[in-house]
This record gives C-alpha cells, sequence and structure tokens, in this order.
C-alpha cells in the first residue's frame, strides 16, 4: 500500500492511498459471496451464479459498493496510524480509480488534530486559595442540620403565614380560558421563598385551610414562556392544608440523635474537622484551576470548529441525560426556555472551545514531559477505585475491559500532569 499525504489547509490533510490489486480482488470477491443471492440469471438457481456470468450480466460495478466498504476503511486505519495523523472527524473519501485487476486509488481528506505551541507553563505565578473556615461557617452548617431534621406539623388554628408550606390545588386562566402547565394538585408551597410568580404567594397569606382563593398576577415580561411572557392571569387556588417546619432544640440531645457524639461541643468540632477538609479541597481544586488556565492562556492553538462542535455534542447529551433524570426532555426545556436548538447550541461554544483548548495544551505538556503512567500506578488507581465503590480489588480489576483500563490509564496521566503543573507553579 502506498500512501502520499498533502496538507490541503491549515488542520486539514488528504492522503492518497494505492491498494494493491490482489487486495482489492479480496474486497470484491467478499462483496459476491455477500450479495450472490440477491441476482437471478436465467439458467442458474437463485445465489448459485458463477460471479463471471454475474458480471457479464450486471457490470462487475454491482460489487464495487461493498468492495469498498471492506477495503478502505481498513487501508485508510493502516495509513493514518503509519503516518501517525491524529483525524478529529470523519474522513471525506473520493475514489479516483478502481476495477478489476487495478490498484484501487482513493483520497481521504480529514481535519486532523492542530499544532499546540506552548508558552510559559513551569513557573507560571497564580495566587494559592486558602482553606478558610470561620465560627459562623460551623453554625451555618449546624443549622441546615437542624432544618433537615425538622418536623413537619399541621395547622389547624390560624391561617397562612410566611414561612409556612400551603399544600395547594391551583389552575391559572389567561382571559377566562385555561393555559397548558398552569394546573397543579397537591402542591407544596413555600409561602416567601420566591418560587411562583410575583405576589402569587403573599396573596395566600392570611387564608385558611379549605379556601378558596382568586390570586391575580402577571407574568414577568422575560418570562422564559414567551406565549404566557407580561400577559395578566387569574389562578384558582384551594388551599388544602397549612404546615409548618418545627424545629429540633439544639443541644446534647440533638447531638446524640443525629450524631456518635454525647455532646454538641464535641459533634460542633467534628461538623468543622469536616468542613475543612471539604474547604481544603475545594481550596486545591481551585488552585489547579487557576493554573491551568494560565497554563493555557498562555498557549497558542488554531482549534478546527468541527472539534468544538463535538464538545458542544458532548455538553448537550450531559444536559439532556439530566432532564431525562427529572422527567423532561431537551426539546421541552427548549420550549420553555424559548429558545431554538441552533441558539441553544451557540451559548456552549465559548465554553467549548476553551474546554477543547485545555485538553490539547494537557496532552502536549503530557507528550513534552514524558508523563505516564506505570502498571504499579495504574494498579493503585484500580485498587483506590474499587474502594470507592467498596468492592473487592481483585474483583472489581477482573472486571474491567481493556477499554477501561486505557480509560483510567489515561485519567491518571492527566491527574499527574496537572500536579506537575502545580507543583512547578509558583503560588503567591
Amino acid at each position: 500500500m502506498n500512501v502520499k499525504i498533502e496538507n490541503v489547509e491549515k488542520n486539514v490533510v488528504q492522503l492518497e492511498i494505492e491498494v494493491d490489486a490482489a487486495k482489492f480482488e479480496e474486497g470484491m470477491q467478499r462483496s459476491f459471496f455477500k450479495n450472490a443471492k440477491k441476482f437471478n440469471i436465467p439458467g442458474f438457481r437463485r445465489g448459485k451464479a458463477p460471479r463471471s456470468i454475474i458480471e457479464r450480466y450486471y457490470g462487475e460495478q454491482v460489487f464495487y459498493e461493498d468492495a469498498i466498504n471492506y477495503v478502505c476503511p481498513e487501508a485508510y486505519d493502516e495509513a493514518i496510524k503509519e503516518n501517525n495523523i491524529h483525524p478529529v472527524d470523519r474522513p471525506e473519501i473520493d475514489i479516483k480509480q478502481i476495477g478489476s485487476g487495478e490498484n484501487l486509488i482513493f483520497t481521504a481528506k480529514v481535519t486532523v488534530k492542530p499544532e499546540v505551541e506552548l508558552g510559559e507553563y513551569k513557573g507560571v505565578e497564580v495566587n494559592k486559595v486558602e482553606a478558610v473556615v470561620t465560627d459562623e461557617d460551623v453554625e451555618n452548617e449546624l443549622k441546615r442540620i437542624v432544618e433537615r431534621n425538622a418536623r413537619m406539623v399541621t395547622v389547624e388554628d390560624r391561617p397562612v403565614q410566611s414561612g409556612d408550606i400551603a399544600v395547594i390545588d391551583f389552575e391559572g386562566f389567561i382571559d377566562g380560558v385555561p393555559f397548558e402547565g398552569g394546573k397543579g394538585e397537591n402542591y407544596n408551597l413555600l409561602i416567601g421563598s420566591g418560587h411562583f410568580i410575583p405576589g402569587f404567594e403573599d396573596q395566600l397569606i392570611g387564608a385558611n385551610t379549605g379556601d378558596d382563593v382568586d390570586v391575580n398576577v402577571t407574568f414577568p415580561e422575560d418570562y422564559g414562556n414567551k406565549d404566557l411572557a407580561g400577559k395578566p392571569t387569574l389562578f384558582k387556588v384551594k388551599v388544602k392544608e397549612i404546615k409548618f417546619k418545627e424545629l429540633p432544640v439544639v443541644d446534647d440531645e440533638f447531638a446524640k440523635d443525629v450524631s456518635e457524639f454525647e455532646t454538641l461541643e464535641e459533634y460542633k468540632a467534628d461538623l468543622r474537622k469536616k468542613l475543612t477538609e471539604a474547604a481544603e479541597h475545594k481550596a486545591k481544586h481551585e488552585t489547579e484551576e487557576k493554573v491551568i488556565e494560565k497554563v493555557v492562556e498562555n498557549a497558542v492553538v488554531d482549534i478546527p470548529r468541527v472539534m468544538i462542535e463535538r464538545q458542544i455534542d458532548n455538553i448537550v447529551y450531559d444536559l439532556d441525560l439530566r432532564l431525562r433524570y427529572q422527567g423532561m426532555n431537551l426539546k421541552t426545556y427548549l420550549e420553555y426556555q424559548g429558545m431554538d436548538e441552533k441558539s441553544f447550541r451557540e451559548q456552549f461554544s465559548e465554553r467549548a472551545e476553551r474546554e477543547v483548548k485545555t485538553q490539547l495544551v494537557i496532552e502536549k505538556i503530557k507528550e513534552v514531559e514524558n508523563i505516564d503512567a506505570s502498571e504499579e500506578e495504574l494498579k493503585e488507581e484500580i485498587k483506590r477505585l474499587a474502594e470507592n465503590y467498596k468492592e473487592d480489588p481483585e474483583a472489581f480489576e477482573k472486571r474491567l475491559k481493556d477499554e477501561d483500563k486505557d480509560y483510567i490509564k489515561d485519567n491518571l496521566i492527566v491527574r499527574k500532569t496537572i500536579d506537575f503543573l502545580v507543583d512547578n507553579a509558583k503560588l503567591v
């Protein structure tokens, strides 16, 4: 197989690949075996006519498509591997010469990974993020835990007031006509939370259990659904129940109930310890982000648009997955936001470009600095992952496929590259 390579434009190469006639003949024969039963030749049972007879009736071109599909992908993969070419998109294939007894010649035009021109990446100066936990942080965390341990108490002897949870049925009308999405049943609305349209919650204050309340509001001008934006609306609301949170007393008994500690002071000391560990982890991550951002900023790379589009695909896919877990999908979300898919994707363009550039720069530094992961390091990483999943390390490793191990190793190398950059940075 002969290969000629031409740079046709920035980050785009064209390979002219010449495949031996014998190899192409293999493809033609495989195509014949696959398609023989499709042809009805007089004097032969279906599928029993020799290839030469079929070609005489229909022309050898009837076998070209599958022969090309057999031969070209293998030849292309071999060509890019031998010539150290890193495509980032599918190739455009164009057949230049084809025929029995002839070498197959085709071109493959493809966008390739861009070259990265590294700037300063060792010794970059950034402000180190410090981990700080104050008494106020501890008290706020304690308040959150107290809130989680509150119990809901039904109110029988008074109307709705701010801070209550009103259990309501409601239906919205615009010009006397109900609208889609404006109806709900047994909805738990925290009064004063601001979750509903401005003015909605205030009009329920003073209502008693069993009351029917007419709530008149106007949707904000910038509301996501353009059909509702700025429209005066009447909601007919039924107050079915009034509840409020009864908070527990914060004392030693509370500490015993929610933890393994005997006193409130011991419990608060443990909260401080955990908050400090979390703050240190967050500070470490933010410091790393600052170093990476500076290193990437110093590098120069011309990123092909196709790489940015692929990254946007990944971002949108992840978002769609999260929406589906919440019982929604991307199409419904876009309708609610009043956006089309094109404008939705465009908002991720800058983020996607930044993420692609970061990936390329880290890959380049890994290459320049010869950063790799040993088998021992890989085993330790697999063991750590198994422990995170609370599984036996040996059983966990046996279940891993080669591509799983490659993925873990790649992530480990990225981790080591980031550690290298931070270790070599000037942290002020």
